[in-house]
C-alpha cells in the first residue's frame, strides 16, 4: 500500500511553533508550580466544620451588632413604662445685688445668695403611644434576629458552594494530568513509529499539539484551584493557609419527597415571617397615629426649694440673715388631642395600605420559594442519573481508547483516531466531576431552603437496594 510522503520542509514553521510553545509552556508551569507552592501553617478543615467557621466572617459579625442595637432599642423603649426622675437647679448659687431707689422711701439694697434646686417625677399612667412603640420595637429585635440567621445560612450555603468548587477543582487537575500521560503516551508511540520508518512526522507534530494544549488547560485548572482556595479562605475569614481533604465525594442522600420539600419550605422560611413582621409593625405604625387622639394621664410629683443667704431689699443689709423654703406639689394630670384636622387619620390609612401590600409581596416570595424547591428537587434527580450515566461513559471510553491504542499499534488505526477518543475520555471523567458537584450544591440548596437534615445512608427507609443502577452502587 502506497503511503503519501508529506514534504519536511513545508512543515519545519509549524514545528518550530510548537517548539517555541512548549519552551513558553515549561517555563509557564515552572512559574505556576513555584506560585502554587505550600505554605506554612497549614490548617485542616472539613465540610462539618464550615458552619463554624463560617461564624467568623466579617458581614455576619455586623449584622450580629444590629441585633444588638435592636435589642438595646426595645429596653429603652419598655423603659418608658417606668417613672421618671429630674432634678434642676436655677443658680447654684445665685448672687443677686442692687439698689431700689425711691424719693419718697428709703434707698434699699439687695446682697444676696439664694439656691433654688427643685425635683420632678413623672409616671405616665396610661399612655397610648407607649403600647405600640413597645411592640414595633419588639418585632423589630425579632426581625434583626431573623436577618442574621438569613445571613448566616446564607454565608454557610454560599461557603460550601466554595468548599465543593475547591474539591471540584483538584479533580479537574487530576482529570487533566490523566489526560497529559494520555498524551505523552500518545507522542512517544508517534516518536517511536517515526523511527521504525512506520510513522509519520505529521503524526508526530499533531501529538505534540495535542500535548501542548493539556499542558496549557492543566496550567488553567492549576489557576483555577488555587483562586478557588483564596475564594474559600476569604469567606472563612481564614487568614493563614489550609488544607482539607481533596477526594470528591457525595456529601448525602436525599430522600424527601417534593410536596414535603415544599410544605416545610414554605413554613420554615425566615424571609416569609420577616414578611408578617413588616406587615405587624406596620399596622402597629397605623394604631400609633389612632392613639395621638386618645387621652394622656400622668402622675406628676415636684419638690421646690428655695436657700438664700444675706438680706433683699433691705435698708440695711444684713449678710448672715438665712433663710429657706419648699413646696411639694403632687397631681393627677390629663392631656387629650381632641382634633387635628385628620392628619392622624389619613397617616392610620396609609400605614395600612402599606400593611396590605406586604400581602401581596408574601405571596410572591412564596410562589419564588416554591419555584426555587422544585427545580432544585428536579435538578438533583436529573444530576442522580448524570452521575450513574457519565460512570458508564467513562467505562466505556476507557476501553475504547485501550482498544483504539491497540489497533493503531498494529497499524490498522490513525493517532487521530486515538486523540479524538482519548479527549472523549477526558470529558466523559469531566462531566462525572461536574455531576458530582451538581449534586452536592442541590443538596445543600434543599437543605438551606427546606430546613429538613441531610441523609447520611442512601438506604433511607428501605432495607436494600432494588435498582441495580442505583446512586447507592457508585
Amino acid at each position: 500500500m502506497l503511503r503519501r510522503v508529506i514534504n519536511p520542509i513545508l512543515l519545519l514553521p509549524l514545528a518550530l511553533s510548537i517548539n517555541s510553545v512548549n519552551v513558553l509552556s515549561s517555563e509557564t508551569k515552572n512559574y505556576i508550580d513555584n506560585v502554587l507552592k505550600e505554605k506554612p501553617n497549614i490548617t485542616f478543615i472539613d465540610y462539618q466544620e464550615i458552619e463554624k467557621l463560617v461564624l467568623n466572617n466579617q458581614e455576619l459579625r455586623s449584622l450580629l451588632n444590629l441585633v444588638a442595637s435592636a435589642n438595646f432599642n426595645l429596653s429603652s423603649q419598655i423603659a418608658k413604662r417606668n417613672p421618671s426622675l429630674d432634678l434642676q437647679a436655677n443658680g447654684l448659687p445665685k448672687y443677686v445685688a442692687g439698689k431700689q431707689y425711691n424719693s419718697n422711701s428709703p434707698t434699699l439694697k439687695t446682697s444676696q445668695f439664694t439656691a433654688n434646686p427643685s425635683l420632678n417625677i413623672k409616671w405616665d399612667v396610661i399612655s397610648p403611644l407607649r403600647g405600640s412603640e413597645i411592640k414595633i420595637a419588639k418585632t423589630n429585635y425579632k426581625i434583626a434576629e431573623n436577618n442574621y440567621e438569613i445571613k448566616k445560612k446564607d454565608l454557610i450555603q454560599e461557603a460550601k458552594i466554595r468548599y465543593h468548587k475547591y474539591k471540584k477543582s483538584y479533580q479537574d487537575i487530576k482529570n487533566k494530568k490523566f489526560t497529559l500521560d494520555l498524551s505523552i503516551t500518545s507522542l512517544e508511540n508517534a516518536k517511536a513509529k517515526l523511527d521504525a520508518g512506520i510513522g509519520t512526522i505529521f503524526e508526530v507534530l499533531e501529538a505534540e499539539a495535542q500535548l501542548s494544549r493539556d499542558k496549557q488547560s492543566l496550567n488553567e485548572k492549576k489557576i483555577e484551584h488555587e483562586i478557588n482556595k483564596i475564594s474559600l479562605k476569604e469567606i472563612l475569614n481564614i487568614k493563614g493557609d489550609f488544607e482539607t481533604n481533596k477526594e470528591q465525594n457525595l456529601i448525602g442522600f436525599w430522600h424527601h419527597k417534593l410536596n414535603k420539600n415544599i410544605n416545610e419550605g414554605l413554613d420554615k422560611n425566615l424571609s416569609l415571617k420577616n414578611l408578617n413582621l413588616q406587615k405587624s409593625i406596620k399596622k402597629s405604625q397605623a394604631n400609633s397615629f389612632l392613639a395621638q387622639n386618645q387621652p394622656n394621664i400622668f402622675i406628676s410629683n415636684s419638690l421646690s426649694s428655695t436657700f438664700s443667704k444675706g438680706d433683699s431689699l433691705a435698708t440695711n443689709i444684713d449678710s448672715e440673715k438665712s433663710g429657706s423654703n419648699y413646696t411639694n406639689t403632687i397631681s393627677l394630670n390629663f392631656a387629650w388631642s381632641i382634633f387635628d384636622g385628620g392628619q392622624n387619620k389619613n397617616s392610620y390609612k396609609s400605614k395600612i395600605a402599606d400593611a396590605e401590600a406586604e400581602k401581596y409581596a408574601y405571596e410572591n416570595l412564596k410562589n419564588v420559594l416554591t419555584t426555587s424547591i422544585s427545580k432544585a428537587y428536579l435538578n438533583l434527580k436529573l444530576n442522580e442519573e448524570k452521575i450513574i450515566s457519565s460512570l458508564k461513559e467513562i467505562e466505556s471510553s476507557r476501553e475504547s481508547v485501550r482498544l483504539s491504542r491497540l489497533r493503531y499499534d498494529v497499524g490498522i488505526s490513525t493517532l487521530k483516531d486515538v486523540l479524538v477518543l482519548q479527549s472523549e475520555l477526558s470529558n466523559a471523567k469531566s462531566k462525572y466531576i461536574n455531576a458530582i458537584y451538581n449534586y452536592n450544591l442541590n443538596i445543600d440548596e434543599l437543605e438551606r431552603l427546606t430546613f429538613l437534615d441531610i441523609s447520611k445512608s442512601c438506604l433511607g427507609n428501605n432495607n436494600k437496594i432494588k435498582d441495580k443502577e442505583s446512586i447507592c452502587n457508585i
